[in-house]
C-alpha cells in the first residue's frame, strides 16, 4: 500500500510513500515501530564516495543521515532450530524490511523479510516441510516451481542474489547436481542444487511506487545533485559545449568510455551457466 498526502506544502504535492503497514508497531497509538536490537548493531562509517587517498571515486555521495547497519544473517546456518519472528522492522541501509528472529535457543538473528511474513510465525532452516515463507533450505529439497529469494551462488558462502525489496526468483528444473532459476531480470542460469534459498518473494514490493517529491528526501539518502553532461563545457565533460542544446553525441562516461548498451563485463569470466540472457 502506498500513501498519498493532502498537499499542506509544495513538496507534498507530488510525495508519495509506502505506507509501512507490515512494520511491527508499539504503544496504544501504533504509530512508533519497534527498536532494533543494540546487539545486532554495527557503526557505519561514511566515506563520502572517496577512496584511502582523499579522491572521489563514486560521484554523488556525500551528507544524509546516520545510519547503524543491521548485521543480516544470510548463511541461515542454524539448521533444525526453530524460531519465533519477534518483529518486522524498517532498516535504512536496503529496500527491503528486516525481521527478527528469536531461536527457542536464546539467539537472536536479522534476515531480509519475505512478503507476507508476520510476527509470531515460526521460521526453520531444514531439509523437510513445512515449505512456508520465511523457511531456508537447499534448492534440491525444493519443490519445482518454489518461489524464492535470498539465493546463494556458492554453497555455505551466504545469499548473493534476490535480495532487493519485492523481488523473486522461481525454481524451474533440476537435473545433474544444478538448479535451473529464472531470475528477476528474465535471466535463466544454472545454480549449484546444494546452495540454500528462502521461500517467497522479498518484503517491501511497493516501493518501486514511491516518489520523493522534493530534492531534500534525496539529500537524506545521503545522494548529491547530479548535473548532465550536455550542461557542462568540454573540458568537464564529452557531451560538453556546442551552441544549444543538442543530442548527436554517442552516450559516454565523463572519462569518455561508452554507456547505456555497451558491454562492461570481463571476457575472462564465463558464461557457462548462464541458460538465456536477460536482454533476448
Amino acid at each position: 500500500m502506498t500513501k498519498k498526502f493532502r498537499p499542506i506544502t509544495p513538496s507534498q504535492r507530488q510525495l508519495v510513500l509506502t505506507s509501512n503497514d507490515e512494520l511491527t508497531r508499539v504503544g496504544a497509538s501504533k504509530k512508533a515501530t519497534v527498536k532494533p536490537h543494540k546487539a545486532l548493531l554495527a557503526v557505519k562509517k561514511r566515506s563520502g564516495g572517496r577512496n584511502h587517498h582523499g579522491h572521489i571515486t563514486c560521484r554523488h555521495r556525500g551528507g544524509g543521515h546516520k545510519k547503524f547497519y543491521r548485521i543480516i544473517d544470510y548463511k541461515r546456518d542454524k539448521e533444525n532450530i526453530q524460531a519465533v519472528v519477534a518483529s518486522i522492522e524498517y532498516d535504512p541501509n536496503r529496500t527491503a524490511h528486516v525481521a527478527l528472529l528469536h531461536y527457542v535457543d536464546g539467539e537472536k538473528r536479522y534476515i531480509i523479510a519475505p512478503q507476507g511474513l508476520k510476527g509470531g510465525d515460526i521460521v526453520t532452516t531444514s531439509e523437510t516441510p513445512p515449505f512456508n515463507v520465511g523457511c531456508c533450505m537447499k534448492m534440491k529439497f525444493m519443490p519445482l516451481g518454489s518461489t524464492v529469494h535470498n539465493i546463494e551462488l556458492i554453497p555455505g558462502k551466504g545469499a548473493k542474489m534476490v535480495r532487493s525489496a519485492g523481488l523473486s526468483a522461481q525454481i524451474m528444473a533440476r537435473s545433474g547436481g544444478y538448479i535451473t532459476l529464472k531470475m528477476p531480470s528474465g535471466e535463466v542460469r544454472m545454480v549449484n542444487e546444494d546452495c540454500k534459498a528462502t521461500f517467497g518473494s522479498v518484503s517491501n514490493a511497493e516501493r518501486n511506487l514511491r516518489i520523493e517529491g522534493k530534492a531534500g528526501r534525496t539529500r537524506w539518502k545521503g545522494i548529491r545533485p547530479t548535473v548532465r553532461g550536455t550542461a557542462m563545457n568540454p573540458v568537464d565533460h564529452p557531451h560538453g559545449g556546442g551552441e544549444g542544446k543538442h543530442n548527436g553525441y554517442i552516450p559516454q562516461t565523463p572519462w569518455a568510455m561508452y554507456t547505456k548498451g555497451f558491454r562492461t563485463r570481463s571476457k575472462r569470466k564465463s558464461n557457462q551457466w548462464i541458460v538465456k540472457d536477460r536482454r533476448k
